[in-house]
């Protein structure tokens, strides 16, 4: 018993060091770096890209090569940017803010560290929905915006909605399918019917090319009597002849027989 308790406090010990080792742990300077990030993201980044709300100065802005936009962006707002990375940040924010109404207040934020970049994670409130906006900077001495967005944040309601209606289509999808395969069975019904319409439609057909062959044999039968009636009257009158018989009626020809 003794042993097993003991086994069960060093497990405890070893997953109570894994988890304190697994929080990330900054020094002064990378602190101070990201609160830095924080402070620019909040206060220079967002609202920069809040303001472009204008559909003709967008366009005009979109003229503008990333050299260019960068250096307008360090002279206007005094932060250091990606021209590229700004512009697709723009369009970025302005189709979100179609989806949450608009940014009513920009709330808190958190940053942290991934090897040569620093991403900081904003909270952003909007008139019908909530958003997070995520901006990533250059990990050196001066911090410099390599990408930013803004992704909208799914609400309790609008998830539970969202899985409804994933349950709904996949519920109906299988009756649907249910319904098909129910009336699928339910022809093989008629499949019988079908054969013995066909099998009847063959018997006539064969009853009638039997009724065709018994005609047919039948004259062929009655071609060789009407023939032997002639070869019967034409021997009745040479026997007469031979006899000195003026007619046949004083003898009668019941068959003929072919002599060798």
């Amino acid at each position: 018993m003794k042993k097993f308790l003991s086994l069960v406090c060093m497990i405890t010990c070893i997953f109570g060091l894994t988890a304190c080792g697994s929080e990330e742990t900054y020094t002064d300077y990378e602190q101070r770096k990201m609160d830095t990030a924080i402070q620019i993201a909040t206060q220079y980044v967002i609202p920069s890209l809040e303001n472009f709300e204008d559909e003709a100065a967008l366009e005009s802005f979109s003229e503008y090569t990333a050299d260019e936009v960068a250096y307008m962006v360090q002279e206007n707002v005094g932060i250091t940017v990606d021209g590229y990375a700004y512009k697709t940040a723009i369009e970025s924010f302005n189709s979100a803010k179609k989806s949450i109404g608009g940014i009513t207040a920009v709330g808190d934020a958190e940053a942290a560290i991934d090897d040569d970049q620093i991403i900081v994670h904003v909270d952003v409130t909007g008139a019908k929905q909530n958003a997070q906006a995520e901006v990533i900077f250059t990990n050196d001495m001066f911090l410099s915006m390599e990408s930013a967005a803004l992704n909208p944040v799914e609400s309790m309601g609008g998830l539970m909605t969202k899985a409804a209606l994933n349950t709904l289509i996949g519920m109906g999808t299988v009756f649907v399918m249910l319904i098909m395969i129910s009336l699928i069975i339910s022809l093989f019904n008629f499949i019988p019917k079908i054969q013995a319409a066909f099998s009847k439609k063959d018997k006539e057909e064969a009853k009638n090319v039997g009724i065709d062959k018994a005609v047919t044999q039948i004259a062929a039968q009655e071609e060789p009597e009407a023939d032997d009636t002639e070869l019967v009257a034409v021997i009745a009158a040479a026997i007469a002849a031979s006899e000195g018989a003026a007619s046949t009626d004083g003898f009668v020809v019941r068959s003929i027989r072919k002599v060798r």
